[in-house]
């Protein structure tokens, strides 16, 4: 196959249509500086590194889930006009074993949320876009949520067209870089271990430099109201209880902090305002109004 060619087709990597080995991934200079795969910092922590179309994932087969995902979007090449693939399929370069499948979303209340969201790689020729889609589909690329659909996910689900809304008209890009919060005192359940939070870093060029901004997304019980359940335990063989999303604006610095990534520039290029007071560190966002994007 040419370089330049685009990919295959789905199907054509193997009888299910997972990706094959020729995905070129995400792009560290997409925006012009680069801006790196987040990595472990602690260099004990294992990962595989797999490139899908216009992004990759930072696999942690020993938590069977994503460490971190980044994306590169064109906003001026997205394609709304592609079918949603919607099948979910295990990715061939690992061991079904070490992959969250369907066995974990089987009968309960959690959905596959994407990580990479699905329309975010869905650029470019259609069937760069076609390939793009299905790849969003690996079940690497998904971590269990709950399936409650309140303000708090909505604003994160549309994060990405709110940035690049206001991003200026000749330079409609995006890196997206996004994953769970993996911590050892997450709950068990069916031989994985659930999240609770996850985060997304944004980078783009503002007035011709880079900028980033950090968000949280908290899927942990709401203790005002699931108190009894939380801390007596749930049901045996249930989910663990979770509550509302609840979705924050945070220091990047934070994000590096609580996941233990290496985010290369983006902290020191934060449009957070360093100088907010404690308790406004985390800016709870209500709605997109409430979005800092400049210093």
């Amino acid at each position: 196959m040419n370089p330049s060619d685009p990919p295959p087709p789905p199907g054509s990597g193997g009888a299910d249509g997972a990706a094959p080995a020729d995905r070129t991934g995400y792009d560290e200079s997409f925006l012009g500086p680069v801006v790196p795969l987040p990595l472990p910092a602690r260099p004990t922590v294992a990962t595989v590194i797999l490139p899908y179309t216009h992004f990759t994932v930072v696999f942690r087969p020993d938590r069977r889930l994503a460490a971190s995902t980044a994306v590169c979007i064109e906003g001026r090449e997205l394609r709304e006009d592609v079918p949603r693939n919607d099948v979910w399929r295990f990715d061939p370069r690992l061991p079904e074993e070490q992959q969250a499948g369907d066995d974990i979303y089987r009968n309960n209340s959690l959905d596959r949320g994407h990580l990479v969201r699905r329309l975010d790689p869905v650029w470019g020729p259609a069937a760069v876009a076609v390939v793009a889609d299905a790849d969003t589909f690996h079940f690497t690329n998904a971590a269990p949520q709950a399936d409650v659909f309140n303000q708090g996910k909505k604003i994160w689900q549309g994060l990405e067209n709110y940035l690049l809304d206001h991003a200026a008209a000749f330079d409609r890009r995006l890196t997206v870089l996004t994953g769970p919060v993996l911590q050892d005192s997450d709950p068990p359940y069916r031989g994985i271990q659930v999240p609770m939070r996850f985060w997304k870093v944004a980078a783009f060029l503002q007035d011709g430099a880079l900028a980033a901004a950090g968000y949280v997304l908290d899927q942990s019980p709401d203790l005002s109201r699931d108190a009894e359940r939380a801390l007596a335990g749930a049901t045996a063989g249930a989910p663990p209880p979770l509550g509302p999303f609840r979705t924050y604006q945070v220091p990047v610095a934070d994000v590096a902090e609580i996941t233990e990534l290496e985010f290369g520039p983006l902290p020191d290029v934060d449009v957070m305002p360093p100088t907010r007071a404690p308790e406004e560190r985390w800016r709870r966002l209500e709605s997109f109004e409430d979005v800092v994007l400049h210093p």
